[in-house]
C-alpha cells in the first residue's frame, strides 16, 4: 500500500478529521491566493520596468516567493479537492 492510499483510507475512515482538514486546505489556500495575482503583477511590471537593477533590488527573491506561494497554495487546493471527493464518496455510498 502506498503512502497516499494510506492516507486516502485513513481520511475514509475519519470522516471529522476529513472535513476538518478540508476546512482548513480551504482557508488556507484563501489566504494564500487572496490578492496573489495582483502581486505577481506587480512584481512583473517591476521587473520589466526596472531590469537587471530591478533583479538585483529583490525583485527575483519576490518572484520565486511569490511562485513558492503558489505552490503552497496548489498544495491546499488538492488536499481540498482530496477531502471533497472521499467525504462525497462516502456520503453517497
Amino acid at each position: 500500500m502506498s503512502a497516499v492510499s494510506g492516507c486516502i483510507a485513513w481520511l475514509r475512515r475519519h470522516r471529522w478529521a476529513c472535513f476538518v482538514l478540508m476546512t482548513l486546505s480551504f482557508v488556507g489556500f484563501g489566504l494564500l491566493t487572496l490578492d496573489l495575482v495582483r502581486l505577481v503583477g506587480s512584481n512583473a511590471s517591476f521587473l520589466f520596468d526596472n531590469g537587471w537593477q530591478g533583479l538585483q533590488d529583490g525583485g527575483l527573491r519576490q518572484l520565486l516567493e511569490l511562485l513558492g506561494t503558489t505552490l503552497a497554495a496548489m498544495v491546499a487546493w488538492l488536499a481540498f479537492k482530496v477531502c471533497e471527493t472521499v467525504l462525497v464518496q462516502s456520503l453517497t455510498r
